[in-house]
């Protein structure tokens, strides 16, 4: 890469860290995330953070959550919207946190070897958060998943590679393979250009991740063809990487529109879909967000949460089978009561106490109330002033 190239790209993170880096500890309390300080081995020094719903008694699916680079797990849950579809659908989440000790810009370090290998740094540390949630709650151990956006996608394709064993699917948003680059420069290339490698030879990356021979997980890839952080290429080699596992051709088996998206479908011989992408035209460096089923929308815009008629978040979770029932909530005062009553109270002794956050009561599924008519609270504002302190809207 020019030096040009080089300083562009670091005044962009420079810009990226100005506008996001506000007071995210004042996010949480807006948030329903709750914190757990002790959840075992923890070589990649992340935070964890995690949501279960309330009212639910049959086993739960898991959905770890990966935020991008700037953002926190606080601030990113609110923007893309996975409460409300955990609520509304009934499944538990897993929230990582990067830390700035370990990367000033609070990316996932997805190109650095010791973070990126089984058991070992930060895919190690979310596997015993994982593993935790597993324990603690009732995990349904055959449907955990994994998604994220930018370096928390390419951190989910990596847990993908080094845990193919503990991960039924995972879903991509602007992120790269796995393997790809082993350091910051090429990190820094792959960003800028996508790999030209084949498909086996991406493949390969993952097959020398572990001794895994398959079944491996299925994959979705979102990717914005206006993405000027992230090449969109990138979106085309990971398909490639999991189109070779999955023993696939490259030629989609299918394509359409999803809401006036172009969308691309490969099955395996049982007809299952095991990967598909999104090409989001026209959409810059973001996790996109619109209406669901029904029009419910989840999330709301700010940066890199983008407003482009899609809800990436329900999408995601639809491919990975969890929108197939919807559960009553509650009505908001019950919550709220209800919320009171088991304030802080989680399975492990060292979960901190998680917070009511109103500004979903409107959106929390099968209820649907319209949002500020029916009650006192601004829904608006609290959405606005919860979003502003996670750096993710000015």
């Amino acid at each position: 890469m020019s030096l040009k190239d080089h300083i562009d790209f670091l005044g962009q993170l420079r810009k990226m860290h100005s506008l996001n880096g506000l007071a995210w500890g004042e996010a949480a309390q807006d948030s329903r995330l709750a914190e757990t300080t002790t959840f075992g081995a923890n070589p990649g020094d992340l935070r964890m953070f995690s949501f279960v719903p309330e009212g639910i008694t049959q086993k739960l699916p898991l959905v770890v959550v990966l935020h991008g680079c700037t953002q926190n797990a606080a601030g990113y849950e609110i923007g893309a919207g996975w409460c409300t579809l955990a609520q509304r659908y009934g499944f538990a989440l897993l929230l990582p946190e990067q830390t700035r000790a370990n990367n000033p810009n609070t990316c996932f370090n997805w190109f650095a070897p010791d973070d990126i290998r089984r058991d070992s740094g930060e895919v190690g540390s979310i596997r015993q958060m994982v593993e935790h949630m597993a324990r603690s709650h009732h995990i349904d151990r055959a449907r955990i998943f994994v998604t994220g956006l930018s370096a928390g996608g390419a951190m989910a394709a990596a847990m993908l590679a080094t845990y193919p064993d503990v991960f039924a699917g995972g879903a991509v948003i602007a992120g790269l393979p796995y393997g790809v680059a082993l350091n910051v420069r090429q990190a820094l290339k792959e960003m800028r250009h996508a790999s030209a490698r084949t498909g086996h030879q991406l493949g390969d990356l993952v097959r020398g991740a572990t001794a895994h021979k398959g079944p491996w997980p299925k994959l979705a890839a979102w990717h914005g063809d206006a993405d000027r952080t992230v090449d969109p290429a990138n979106a085309d080699a990971l398909v490639r990487q999991w189109l070779d596992l999955h023993g696939l051709p490259e030629a989609p088996m299918s394509q359409n529109k999803i809401d006036g998206y172009p969308h691309r479908v490969w099955w395996n011989s049982s007809g299952e879909t095991v990967v598909e992408s999104y090409t989001i035209t026209g959409m810059a460096h973001g996790t996109p967000l619109g209406a669901g089923a029904g029009d419910e929308r989840y999330g709301v815009a700010g940066a890199y949460l983008l407003d482009v008629g899609i809800s990436s978040s329900y999408h995601i979770a639809q491919f990975f089978g969890l929108t197939g029932r919807v559960y009553q909530t509650r009505s908001p005062e019950k919550t709220a009561v209800a919320r009171a009553a088991t304030d802080g109270h989680r399975s492990g002794a060292t979960d901190t106490p998680h917070r009511k956050s109103q500004q979903r009561s409107n959106k929390a599924g099968a209820s649907d109330e319209a949002p500020d008519s029916k009650r006192g609270l601004d829904v608006g504002a609290v959405i606005t002033r919860a979003l502003t302190a996670a750096g993710l809207m000015k």
